[in-house]
């Protein structure tokens, strides 16, 4: 039938296509035309299409058109998968991956950034700071001695922190770097001490106990008296101290605690309390500069309780 010697309106198209880049020696075939009719069919469609369009077409170059079309010779084959392929596509493609490399780039520098300031940088800072404190230790074992030297003249005192410093000298040629800066604190917490005044005065305010008693647990036959004080610095300011409870062992920052006293004190305290709800001599004890102990009165016990 004659429907089926004709060749597909596509093929016929691309047929035309070459023919036409033949006669004019120029363009390319767009893309792949094949066809499985007979050569003739074609030659013949071609011409009257040629015909229609008043175009005079020889049969060489018609045969030649369908030759070529048969070989593929319009066709364009891609380049073979290889490095220089791989080259080609990724130069192709670099609108869209330099965007992400540059992404991922801008990340890496931000945190690296963050990691040098954030990490590395105090790092080297305290090491730094660590080295300088450790190059400065000598002069500071020799500073901190003058110190206690010009607040104190007793001798046990000086000859303490003497003591001290050389205790952190060797630790330092050792390299016991905290066994010198413990020296040197020590040091620092002696010269504090005898540098501090105040006094210890008898608590007698609304709300606080004057006095207190216990019976120890370990000795149940006897009573313990307590006068409940603060220390009191020259300004008039009440200032903290660290207090070792008898009663657990424990040292406690306190602002007011219970110091043992004779059953004499305390009612001597208790009496001159009751007279007129005011304690008139309400020194219990002097801390002076230049010396580590408190200086009580007659009749203060050691010991002192810092929870009732």
């Amino acid at each position: 039938m004659a429907g089926k010697s004709e060749a597909p309106l596509d093929d016929l198209m691309m047929a035309m296509d070459v023919v036409d880049t033949l006669r004019h020696e120029e363009g390319q075939v767009a893309r792949e035309l094949k066809a499985d009719e007979r050569d003739t069919a074609m030659i013949d469609r071609l011409r009257k299409v040629y015909a229609a369009q008043g175009i005079e077409v020889p049969d060489h170059i018609l045969k030649k058109g369908v030759e070529d079309l048969k070989r593929d010779r319009f066709v364009y084959s891609p380049p073979a998968a290889g490095f220089s392929r791989t080259l080609a596509m990724i130069y192709i493609s670099r609108s869209t991956w330099s965007k992400w490399m540059v992404g991922v780039f801008a990340v890496l520098v931000v945190a690296i950034a963050a990691w040098y300031f954030l990490v590395k940088l105090p790092e080297q800072r305290a090491e730094a700071d660590l080295l300088a404190r450790i190059d400065a230790l000598p002069q500071t074992y020799s500073e901190l001695v003058g110190r206690v030297d010009a607040l104190t003249e007793n001798a046990d005192i000086e000859a303490e922190a003497a003591r001290l410093a050389e205790d952190g000298r060797l630790a330092l040629s050792d390299g016991k770097n905290d066994a010198a800066f413990k020296a040197e604190s020590d040091l620092r917490q002696l010269a504090a001490n005898l540098q501090e005044v105040f006094e210890v005065r008898i608590i007698s305010r609304q709300g606080v106990p004057t006095g207190i008693t216990r019976i120890p647990e370990t000795n149940p036959e006897t009573e313990n008296y307590y006068i409940v004080v603060e220390a009191i610095d020259p300004d008039g300011n009440i200032i903290n101290r660290s207090i070792v409870s008898e009663e657990n062992s424990e040292a406690v920052s306190v602002d007011k605690w219970g110091q043992r006293v004779s059953q004499n004190i305390y009612d001597a305290v208790r009496q001159d309390k009751l007279e007129d709800g005011i304690v008139q001599n309400g020194k219990l004890g002097e801390k002076r500069r230049g010396e580590l102990n408190i200086k009580w009165r007659s009749g203060v016990q050691d010991g002192a309780i810092t929870q009732w």
